[in-house]
């Protein structure tokens, strides 16, 4: 598994692994049952703090991502299809609210950004 950190980001470090890791899930990189380095090895290999890792391992269990099982580690949990779909269209909307933002401070008209998202989805 790759995960990539930015010292640049504006995020914290836990929340880049946690983001890296749920779209690995979601766009079935990573898939039911299969098993995530350990926190340990994890932070050995990003050479960061484990007290990074295990937040963003938390973090991951606590939004249904992963489960951990004593001794045997932390597995990639089988997915609801409404739970993802959700969290699919969470993503959406917040690259949509960001584009929006762009959008007003370019001074794009409403009617010019929808023409523009029509465009992309017919161009797939």
């Amino acid at each position: 598994m790759y995960i990539h950190l930015s010292n640049a980001s504006d995020k914290p470090i836990y929340e880049q692994i946690t983001t890296q890791i749920k779209e690995a899930i979601l766009a079935n990189k990573l898939l039911a049952g299969d098993a995530l380095p350990s926190i340990r090895s994890l932070a050995k290999e990003l050479k960061i703090s484990v007290m990074t890792t295990k937040r963003a391992y938390a973090d991951l269990e606590r939004d249904g991502f992963i489960e951990t099982v004593a001794g045997k580690g932390s597995f990639v949990t089988e997915r609801n299809q409404d739970f993802l779909r959700e969290e699919l269209l969470r993503q959406i909307e917040e690259h949509l609210q960001k584009a929006v933002k762009t959008a007003k401070t370019a001074g794009i008209a409403k009617e010019e950004l929808q023409e523009l998202l029509s465009l992309m989805l017919e161009e797939e």
